[in-house]
C-alpha cells in the first residue's frame, strides 16, 4: 500500500472498529459476554474506534423519542461495561457525518446483485415482507462497509453472522483500491477470542435476543428479576450436570455463562458439580450474573445523571473519530475526481 494521509505510522497499534446498535433499553448478558467485553480487552492491543450505529437502527421504524433515549443508554452502558473514553474513540455514530458520505461512495461501487445476495436483508425482509423493507434496510451491508473503512481498521471483531457483511466490505475496499488509487487498508477478521455466545434461559435452543424477553437476562434489570429468570431457566429432566450442547443445552449454556463470568474452564465446574442438582447450579449462575449486573446499573445510571458530562464524552469521542474519518474521505473524494470545495 502507498502511503496516504490515513495510513498510520511505522509500528502503531492496529485500529479496530465495532459498533452496537441502539434499539432497546438495555444490553443483555449476550450483548455483555459476546461483545462488550471484548471491546474492553482489545483497548490493552488495539486502537480502538467503538460507536453506537444509529444510522443502522433507523433501517426499520424507530420512535424518535425512544431512539434518542437508547441511544443515550447505550452510550452510557458502553463506558459502565468498561470501554474507556480516554483509550477509545467513542462516539455516536450519526455524531460522524462522513460515514453516510462514504457510504453512498460504496453504494455506487456495489453491484445490485452483489447487494442482493446479502442473507441478513434476506433474513429481515422476510420478517417484514419485502414489499415494507427499506432501501436503508438493503443497503445496511454498504454502510456497514463505509464504518469500517473510514478508520482503515486493519481488524474487525465478526460473529458468523457478519462474516459475509466483512467479505462485502474487503471486495468493495479492494474495488475502490483497483479503480482509483490505494486508498484503503482492506481489513481482516478478528476472531474473538473467549467470546460467549450466550443462549435463551427459557428456550436453550435459540440465541438470547431482546425479541424474547422472558428468557433474555437485560443488564439493567432489577436484580431479583435476573435472579427468578435464572432460576428459572429451562434444563432437562436428566438430574447429571454435564456439558453436552446438543442433548443439554439449558444445562451447558448456564456452565458457559458461569465459566465466562468466573474464569473457571467448563470441564472444573463439571467436576465440582458432580452429584449436585440444577438447582444449585442455577444459583451459582444467578449469583454471578446480579455481581456484574448490579455495578453495571449503577455506573449506567450515575452516567445517565449527568447529562452535561454525558454529552462531553460524545462529543470528544466524535471529534477523535472525525479526526481519522475525515482525511479518509478526502482521499476518497480526491480520487473519485470530485471537486473539492473552496477554502
Amino acid at each position: 500500500m502507498t502511503e496516504h494521509a490515513t495510513a498510520q505510522p511505522a509500528g502503531a497499534r492496529p485500529r479496530v472498529l465495532s459498533g452496537i446498535q441502539p434499539t432497546a433499553d438495555s444490553f443483555h448478558l449476550g450483548n455483555y459476554l459476546g461483545a462488550l467485553r471484548n471491546w474492553v480487552a482489545m483497548q490493552d492491543d488495539y486502537e480502538t474506534f467503538y460507536t453506537i450505529v444509529d444510522l443502522h437502527a433507523i433501517t426499520v421504524p424507530q420512535d424518535p423519542a425512544v431512539l434518542r433515549a437508547n441511544t443515550r443508554v447505550s452510550f452510557a452502558q458502553t463506558i459502565a461495561a468498561g470501554v474507556d473514553p480516554q483509550r477509545s474513540a467513542v462516539f455516536v455514530q450519526s455524531h460522524v457525518p462522513e460515514h453516510a458520505q462514504l457510504g453512498w461512495v460504496l453504494m455506487c461501487l456495489t453491484g445490485f446483485g452483489e447487494a442482493s445476495r446479502m442473507t441478513q436483508f434476506k433474513d429481515k425482509a422476510g420478517k417484514q415482507g419485502t414489499s415494507a423493507a427499506s432501501v436503508g434496510l438493503f443497503t445496511y451491508p454498504i454502510l456497514q462497509a463505509a464504518d469500517i473503512l473510514l478508520y482503515q481498521a486493519a481488524e474487525v471483531p465478526v460473529g458468523e453472522d457478519q462474516r459475509q457483511h466483512l467479505e462485502l466490505t474487503r471486495d468493495l475496499a479492494q474495488r475502490f483500491n483497483s479503480r482509483f488509487s490505494e486508498t484503503f487498508v482492506v481489513p481482516k477478521a478478528h476472531v474473538l477470542k473467549g467470546a460467549a455466545k450466550v443462549l435463551d434461559f427459557a428456550d436453550p435452543t435459540a440465541k438470547m435476543s431482546k425479541s424474547s424477553p422472558g428468557g433474555c437476562i437485560f443488564l439493567l434489570e432489577e436484580p431479583k428479576r435476573i435472579s427468578k429468570k435464572i432460576k428459572s431457566a429451562v434444563t432437562d429432566s436428566e438430574a447429571a450436570i454435564r456439558f453436552d450442547p446438543e442433548n443439554q443445552p439449558g444445562v451447558s449454556n448456564l456452565l458457559e455463562v458461569l465459566s465466562a463470568l468466573s474464569g473457571t474452564p467448563v470441564p472444573e465446574l463439571v467436576a465440582g458439580y458432580e452429584g449436585v442438582l440444577y438447582g444449585t447450579l442455577k444459583g451459582d449462575v444467578a449469583d454471578a450474573v446480579v455481581a456484574l449486573a448490579e455495578p453495571f446499573a449503577a455506573r449506567t445510571q450515575e452516567l445517565l445523571d449527568d447529562p452535561a458530562e454525558l454529552d462531553r464524552i460524545m462529543a470528544s469521542g466524535a471529534q477523535r473519530a472525525r479526526e481519522v474519518a475525515a482525511r479518509t474521505l478526502a482521499d476518497v473524494y480526491e480520487a473519485i475526481g470530485f471537486v473539492p470545495p473552496a477554502r
